[in-house]
């Protein structure tokens, strides 16, 4: 590579134009904006919903739904993941379950489901516990506790 192979970026050294300098300048009197409208207003363009004075498609659908801001957020885990991924005898709880990533959040609640069978003697420690989940974990020889 030579000296003269280099080539100049020419959109790096266009100057900034400047608008509404008189009509000599090229960008004079309407300031590239246009003949009126409101485009050509200060201001500028609208919202990008705004359709022109006519009511927004968001006001005019109905409100649908409704979200619970008191509801309790459990995070959800069924025997049969516990049966595979864990010893005989080891202990289940939330910080367990966050360091092998099959929970998310460790200040959400922990429900367990009686989902699939457990064969192993498993010590569990759950915030809530279905009734068919706790049976199945004393039938295998384990402990279902609850978090006081």
């Amino acid at each position: 590579m030579e000296f003269k192979d280099l080539k100049v970026n020419k959109a790096k050294r266009t100057k900034k134009v400047r608008v509404g300098r008189g009509t000599g300048s090229g960008m004079g009197k309407t300031s590239a904006k246009g003949f009126k409208g409101q485009k050509a207003r200060s201001g500028g363009a609208k919202a990008p919903w705004f359709e022109g004075g006519q009511q927004r498609l968001v006001q005019r659908l109905p409100k649908v739904g409704f979200n619970n801001i008191f509801a309790t957020k459990w995070q959800i885990i069924n025997l049969t993941i516990l049966d595979e991924k864990f010893d005989s005898g080891a202990v289940v709880n939330k910080a367990v379950l966050l360091e092998k990533n099959l929970i998310k959040s460790k200040s959400k609640l922990l429900k367990v489901l009686g989902n699939g069978d457990i064969k192993k003697p498993l010590n569990v420690t759950a915030d809530k516990f279905s009734t068919g989940a706790a049976e199945k974990i004393k039938n295998a020889g384990g402990k279902a506790e609850l978090v006081k």
